[in-house]
């Protein structure tokens, strides 16, 4: 496992983390990003994947024109999506240098909550395994990696552990600031600053409205939807849902802190920020050293941010597409 700096430096006026962090999603960089997306998007493919024991997911799947042989499969964060823009410049940009992309929408994620009747939580993790085992055999002559961000990013590595005993050659995974330990991730969303705790507050009410009205005769979500705060509402959604016993049990279960790395032996990077808001970088010291592992840190770049402009792809699209890049 190495890490330390790197060739991250955004200008003078895009130091704040939490500009870094902000300013990735908001229209002007969307804007920029729909326009570079348009040949992805006329070339992407709706497709429902079965994921094995009855669940569906939704995907996106662009084949190159003038093709490599590779196949990226990207995740998305907590309340994001396929179609998130930080999803989509990256997919671009893989999209333009003649990778085939594949953008995974987790459950109840994008327009999916009629798929599936239970809930999404974070520690379903066979159903996305399901989901990158059915992606390669739809493309078996294709080389796969894994690219996820946040939660996504969580999601990427504890598939790269579980990948050769489901079956499943992945080449690569990269993670960008993945959720390293999520009791602490929730505690920096809660006591942060305020509005993460509101944007993920009501995305995910929205989220749950959406599902009620999928399934109106499952869910009495009032409850949940009355609560005000993250903590309260994973709580409740724990207890009534998850299967588990107590809401630091949900969160120690898809920890990837301790020994849960500790079987990988898929070539995996992660990328983190320093200066991440969210994801505390003091918990990458506690990760279980792997050979497989290689983590690159920046002093700058927020989280999932590592913006130096707006109009083309950012600095993580760019290195995710150098690291990648067929030898």
């Amino acid at each position: 496992m190495g890490a330390g700096p790197h060739s991250f430096e955004p200008p003078l006026g895009l130091r704040n983390p939490h500009l870094q962090t902000i300013l990735a999603s908001l229209a002007p960089r969307r804007w920029f990003v729909e326009r570079r997306a348009r040949s992805l998007a006329a070339a992407s493919e709706d497709v429902v994947l079965d994921c094995g024991e009855g669940v569906r997911l939704l995907g996106h799947h662009a084949v190159a024109r003038e093709g490599n042989g590779e196949l990226v499969l990207l995740l998305h964060g907590w309340e994001g999506s396929a179609e998130a823009t930080y999803v989509k410049s990256c997919a671009a940009l893989l999209y333009e240098r003649g990778f085939d992309v594949f953008r995974l929408n987790l459950r109840d994620h994008g327009p999916t909550h009629h798929l599936n009747p239970e809930l999404f939580h974070s520690c379903r993790i066979a159903e996305v395994v399901g989901a990158v085992r059915a992606v390669q055999q739809r493309c078996p002559s294709r080389r796969l990696s894994l690219v996820g961000s946040s939660l996504g990013g969580n999601f990427a590595l504890r598939v790269a552990v579980r990948a050769p005993a489901a079956g499943i050659r992945l080449r690569q995974v990269v993670a960008v600031c993945p959720v390293l330990d999520p009791r602490h991730t929730l505690e920096r969303l809660e006591h942060g600053l305020w509005i993460y705790r509101n944007y993920f507050v009501l995305k995910w009410r929205r989220s749950l409205l959406l599902k009620r009205r999928a399934w109106p005769d499952l869910y009495d979500l009032d409850e949940l939807l009355e609560r005000s705060n993250l903590t309260s509402m994973t709580e409740r959604l724990v207890l009534r849902y998850s299967g588990h016993p107590d809401l630091m049990s949900y969160l120690d279960g898809y920890a990837i802190v301790g020994p849960a790395l500790a079987g990988l032996t898929v070539p995996a990077r992660i990328i983190h920020a320093l200066d991440d808001p969210i994801i505390p970088s003091e918990d990458l010291a506690r990760l279980a050293p792997s050979p497989a592992l290689t983590i690159t840190t920046t002093a700058r770049g927020g989280h999932c941010g590592f913006l130096d402009g707006f109009a083309g792809p950012s600095w993580i699209d760019r290195e995710i597409a150098a690291i990648l890049a067929p030898a």
